[in-house]
């Protein structure tokens, strides 16, 4: 072999071994880096704050606020502290409303919310070109007192149309999705075995349309109001409903935040349309399913002259009969009619 591939290569190795050498002290003599501890901050008072966005006019209810740890230098003597306000928990500010607008995850300042009773609660609770109406109800047309500030429900009439024979007994829903705004009933902390105790109320006051507030004044001199409960889902299949049938119209290329306004309005509007109807007959066989026959007396105090039908409903057949249902509207076809 040339000698000078041989120095060269003793020379390749010396570097090498050289090298490693010094890689493997600089990798044993370098020590881990030092974890420099974050500063825990101590935690302060709890204070209530909002658990999603409360828009102004937004009835409280038992999920909308929540205590939450905050540093102490940052506490306003306006918050409601945990323990240090009297009757300041989520549940003694329930039914209470947002006077001004409070974002998700803000404490709640005790000049941000309106309590029943206190002046201007109402006409903050109400939405613009809206009314408040009071009804009478009892515990069994209340849903035994389950109807909270901020629940949606529905208004049932029930009456009875006189005439010659038994009356008619009828009830439909006339109004949908309403909202309640308030009751006299009155909620206590807690009873003797340490439990919320909830009274029952006699009147309820519900947020409507001009329109609607004159149809329930009207309601309460025919016949009997009731309150049917509806459930939250039910605002939302009612706003599909309404677009799937072209009753609701969402504008193409809109934005998207005031889409999303559009909607919401238009899912917390009252609904006084297509109202749904149950007549004695179709909970009993022995019950009436037509306006009874009204008749008209003589000039002469006589014997009542024909029979006047009533304009509610056509006089009930004679004779076997078929009941043909398209939706809501029920037609009694004879048999042998075309």
């Amino acid at each position: 072999m040339d000698f000078k591939k041989i120095v060269l290569l003793v020379g390749a190795l010396i570097v090498a071994a050289v090298t490693a050498v010094t890689a493997r002290n600089m990798f044993n003599g370098a020590g881990a880096p030092e974890a420099s501890a974050t500063p825990v901050v101590p935690a302060g008072p709890e204070v209530l704050v909002a658990t999603r966005s409360l828009p102004v006019g937004t009835i409280i209810d038992a999920e909308s606020l929540r205590y939450q740890a905050w540093p102490e230098g940052l506490v306003q003597p306006a918050y409601y502290i945990k323990g240090g306000n009297a009757g300041t928990s989520p549940q003694d500010l329930i039914g209470t409303v947002v006077r001004s607008e409070i974002t998700a995850g803000q404490p709640v300042t005790t000049g941000a919310l309106i309590k029943p009773g206190e002046r201007g609660y109402l006409a903050a609770a109400l939405g613009p070109g809206m009314r408040a109406v009071t009804v009478a109800v009892s515990a069994t047309s209340s849903v035994a007192g389950f109807i909270f500030p901020g629940d949606r429900v529905d208004i049932v009439l029930t009456q009875e149309v006189t005439g010659d024979g038994p009356p008619l007994k009828a009830s439909e829903t006339v109004v949908r999705n309403v909202r309640v705004l308030a009751t006299d009933q009155r909620m206590s902390a807690q009873g003797e075995d340490g439990k919320p105790v909830v009274q029952n109320f006699s009147l309820v006051t519900l947020e409507a349309t001009p329109k609607i507030a004159e149809k329930i004044a009207v309601m309460q001199t025919i016949g009997t109001l009731s309150l049917s409960l509806r459930a939250i889902a039910d605002t939302s299949a009612e706003l599909e409903r309404a677009i799937a049938s072209g009753e609701v119209t969402v504008p193409e290329n809109a934005d998207p935040n005031a889409e999303k306004r559009m909607l919401i309005e238009i899912a917390n509007k009252p609904i006084d349309s297509n109202p749904s109807v149950t007549v004695g007959a179709d909970v009993s066989r022995f019950q009436r399913s037509s306006v009874p026959a009204r008749t008209a007396p003589s000039s002469d105090g006589a014997a009542p002259a024909a029979p006047i039908i009533a304009a509610a409903g056509p006089p009930k057949p004679v004779g076997p009969v078929v009941r043909v249902a398209r939706g809501n509207n029920v037609t009694i076809v004879p048999l042998g009619a075309k």
